[in-house]
């Protein structure tokens, strides 16, 4: 026993593999390629997502981008020594000022509302906060100034108040996201206005009525389009080259085609984002989430019925690229993995983790174009090795790499009691049952096994069990 246990400390003690700089590859929709990620400035990456419009609460679906690409970041800040990550409130919008007219309040009480739902949901399931989180409404004047330069330099007009983008004028319009203009007339919703030079022309300024929101400008009182508001506030907190740009491949066309367009010609030709990444759409068993079908689930309902964390795993248990399914099925067994993996954990409870070991086999997966599914698997292989290991060095050795995968995935971020007790008992629940685990222990001592049988028997009618361990006997709900 003693030599297995050797065996398996030298395998827990190999040289750990360096991560450079230039490990992180990334697929490019740009370029539609699997690329090497070389930022401009090494001493300053920089990366925008695109952030959600607060007029309502946010569904799953809108927490996968700020999970994801949140991930992305933390890998970032791990090579590089400064990262600048981004991620916008859309706070002025047709959606939200339609929301303020019907309850007759002004739109920063329905935008404020939302956005603190919004932080408080996907900070829920663990999405990291952006280093700037820029709002549309403060930055106006860059907005106009934007609509300015694109006037000046011939690929923007004026016309009854409105400011157009020259769809024309750019002819590299429709590169990212590969349609040509004449699809992308047919399939896009494009309005029809005598003010428009070119069907396709899309709004860079648009004029306000009484009732809506507006601020002054040379072309009279009026709001920003939604377009716009991205390349100012990418431009005034990023510069006018940043290194990534991401977001929901819902948003390719029109959205992020009309930003690299706004943005390239305001920037004198520069290039807007050198990487562009687009994860895939969510469905519900099976079907495309929508109204119509009664299948949006609002992450705060969630959260009421499934334990955060395993909303996040199940989140990191696909490929950012690809599509990902929701069901009771899927989380259900995002909840059994996660148990395996605390039972891990627990199994090394009675040893203090090492130090200074990290979480070389996820960080790999993740350089590989941010490969959670491989992560996980990674996981779960520690989570075997913990399980596995014998000996208190062995076991030190094994926590603190399975410890360092969770902390970088944003996992195993309750300690294994507490995960097994569950998120939902109350304060007075837990000292009920912590005081009938002392009562039981007492009752064994004393040789009362009739009072020790009772209490088991009420745990079970809680639905809760007993585990004796090493480490003293335990509850947890089943």
């Amino acid at each position: 026993m003693l030599e297995r246990a050797a065996r398996f400390s030298a395998k827990l003690e190999r040289p750990a593999p360096a991560f450079p700089m230039s490990s992180l590859r990334l697929y490019n929709t740009r370029t539609r390629t699997t690329e090497l990620f070389v930022p401009q400035d090494p001493a300053h990456v920089t990366m925008y997502c695109c952030g959600p419009t607060v007029y309502s609460f946010a569904h799953i679906g809108n927490a996968r981008p700020p999970v994801l690409f949140g991930l992305l970041a933390r890998v970032l800040k791990r090579l590089y020594p400064k990262v600048i990550y981004a991620r916008n409130i859309t706070d002025v919008d047709d959606k939200i000022n339609q929301a303020a007219i019907e309850l007759g309040v002004p739109i920063s009480v329905i935008t404020e509302r939302y956005t603190k739902a919004y932080l408080t949901d996907v900070g829920a399931v663990g999405a990291d906060l952006p280093d700037v989180q820029p709002k549309a409404t403060a930055h106006i004047a860059e907005i106009i100034e934007m609509c300015e330069t694109l006037i000046a330099s011939g690929h923007a007009y004026e016309g009854a108040g409105h400011v157009l983008f020259d769809v024309p004028s750019f002819p590299d319009y429709g590169k990212l996201s590969r349609r040509s203009l004449k699809e992308m007339i047919a399939g896009a919703r494009v309005e029809v206005a005598p003010y428009k030079k070119n069907a396709a022309d899309f709004v860079l300024w648009k004029p306000s009525t009484p009732e809506l929101p507006g601020w002054e400008s040379p072309w009279g009182r009026g709001r920003p389009g939604w377009h716009i508001e991205c390349s100012a506030m990418a431009k005034a907190h990023l510069g006018e080259t940043i290194d990534i740009h991401a977001g929901g491949n819902d948003l390719l066309f029109p959205h992020h085609e009309n930003e690299v367009a706004q943005s390239t010609c305001a920037h004198g030709g520069k290039i807007f984002a050198n990487y562009w990444l687009h994860n895939g759409m969510l469905t519900v068993d099976g079907a495309k989430m929508s109204k119509s079908l009664g299948n949006i689930h609002l992450i705060s309902d969630l959260r009421e019925k499934y334990r955060p964390e395993a909303l996040r795993y199940w989140m990191l248990s696909g490929h950012y690229r690809q599509p990902l399914d929701f069901s009771d099925a899927t989380m259900q067994q995002a909840k059994t993995t996660l148990d395996r993996v605390y039972a891990a954990l627990d199994a090394c409870s009675d040893v203090t983790a090492a130090s200074e070991v990290g979480a070389d086999a996820v960080m790999a997966a993740l350089c590989d174009d941010l490969n959670t599914p491989m992560a996980l698997a990674e996981l779960n292989a520690l989570a075997k090795d913990a399980q596995k290991a014998e000996g208190a060095a062995a076991k030190a050795l094994a926590k603190a790499r399975l410890l360092a995968a969770g902390e970088l995935l944003g996992l195993l971020q309750s300690e294994p009691q507490v995960w097994f007790q569950g998120a939902q008992q109350s304060d007075s629940d837990a000292a009920r049952f912590d005081a009938l685990i002392a009562e039981r222990e007492a009752a064994r001592t004393a040789k009362n096994y009739a009072r020790s049988d009772e209490i088991r028997k009420e745990f079970a009618d809680a639905g809760v069990v007993i585990e004796d361990t090493a480490a003293g006997a335990r509850w947890r709900r089943i």
